[in-house]
């Protein structure tokens, strides 16, 4: 089966926060790995632990996109946030983020 993609709005000025390499990555992973079976547990992809940002994690590099699966819609996933990490900091829009 083959999941659509809906974008928060947040999400928009999370991406301008990005350079254009990052943003191709972004777009690459997500089409790559959550259009098909995003609610597998994989190397890259994760369920977290209950946090205020978003119930499953996909791990791209330095690069994290936090979705759901829509709960009103089943064959939709929701991307919520996209951030960048470094060492033990995630940051989502130029903010610092704890999960």
């Amino acid at each position: 089966m083959v999941y659509g993609l809906e974008f928060a709005e947040s999400v928009k000025g999370q991406l301008r926060g990005l350079t254009a390499h990052q943003r191709a990555a972004v777009f690459d992973g997500i089409e790559r790995q959550l259009t098909h079976e995003p609610l597998s547990e994989t190397r890259n992809r994760k369920p977290l632990r209950p946090n205020p940002v978003a119930p499953w994690e996909l791990r791209l590099g330095d690069l994290r996109v936090f979705y759901e699966v829509a709960p009103d819609q089943a064959t939709t996933i929701r991307i919520l946030a996209v951030g960048v990490k470094s060492g033990n900091t995630l940051r989502i829009g130029g903010q610092e983020v704890k999960l």
